[in-house]
């Protein structure tokens, strides 16, 4: 091998410039015709009718789901409750050039400390999570957490990997009976993703927090303060429950902002999000 390397190395400074550029042409033609060749032997119809029917299917699946919690959950509605949360979802969507009209936001009225997302962009909250926050950028920390999902398609890559493309489908279908429909919806509500997952969310929200002009700290003090009464969690805090590891995931987002231009603004008055809380308590 060494001598073989020699000997090309003498042979390309035997070469004029000319016959160095000629041979560069061929293999760049080789290369080139070797690529063409490997992606003509792919099924691009294939690919883009998968791609389409993935699609379909999360639409699908986000209404089936939906549908459920809807009719055996108490939705708020109240004008002047969910204007208040609508107006933080849209000012960080805003900032973080977020398509804020894709995001399905509702609110349930219901004492667990959670949030989460469901297939088609829907975004669910619980009313105890608005009441055992502290602050609102406590709450803006979960919410943007929440949004990082969708925007990374969290949502479906969990449903696909735990329950499979082909039972999600017959969810939409109508070939899954109500118990697989419950259990999958459980999936999404009740279980954690994985660690690489959560990270990522992790410090997605935090960059959608800086970009809002938003203090991440109180983020990290949410997950620090639950996280000290993880291993007597009640049950209601189902959100850290789904969230493992949080005292570890605070201290990450402490030492990723550390250095960075924190500001501390706020969307509310402080009038309005005591309000807000006072009205779902």
């Amino acid at each position: 091998m060494v001598v073989l390397w020699h000997f090309n190395q003498h042979y390309l400074q035997t070469l004029t410039m000319s016959q160095r550029a000629i041979l560069q042409f061929f293999i760049l033609a080789v290369l080139f015709a070797g690529a063409y060749f490997g992606l003509s032997r792919i099924n691009w119809i294939s690919v883009f009718k998968i791609k389409e029917t993935t699609r379909s299917t999360e639409q699908k699946l986000g209404e089936v789901y939906w549908d459920l919690f809807k009719n055996t959950e108490q939705e708020i509605i109240k004008p002047s409750i969910k204007n208040k949360l609508d107006s933080l979802v849209n000012f960080v969507c805003k900032q973080n050039k977020i398509e804020r009209t894709k995001i399905k936001l509702h609110l349930l009225q219901k004492d667990e400390i959670n949030a989460f997302t469901l297939p088609d962009n829907y975004l669910v909250v619980n009313s105890g999570l608005i009441t055992s926050s502290e602050s609102e950028a406590e709450l803006l920390g979960v919410l943007c957490h929440e949004l990082a999902h969708i925007e990374k398609n969290h949502v479906m890559k969990k449903l696909v990997k735990e329950a499979g493309l082909s039972l999600l489908i017959s969810i939409t279908t109508g070939n899954a009976g109500g118990q697989v429909i419950t259990e999958t919806a459980k999936v999404l509500s009740s279980t954690a993703y994985d660690r690489e997952l959560e990270r990522e969310a992790d410090m997605t929200s935090v960059d959608f927090l800086l970009k809002a002009g938003i203090d991440p700290e109180p983020f990290a003090n949410f997950l620090y303060r639950l996280s000290e009464s993880e291993k007597n969690l009640p049950k209601q805090a189902f959100w850290i429950s789904t969230h493992p590891d949080s005292k570890e995931r605070a201290e990450s987002i402490i030492a990723y902002i550390k250095g960075k231009k924190i500001q501390k603004k706020t969307i509310l008055s402080a009038t309005s999000w005591a309000k807000l809380k006072a009205d779902l308590e």
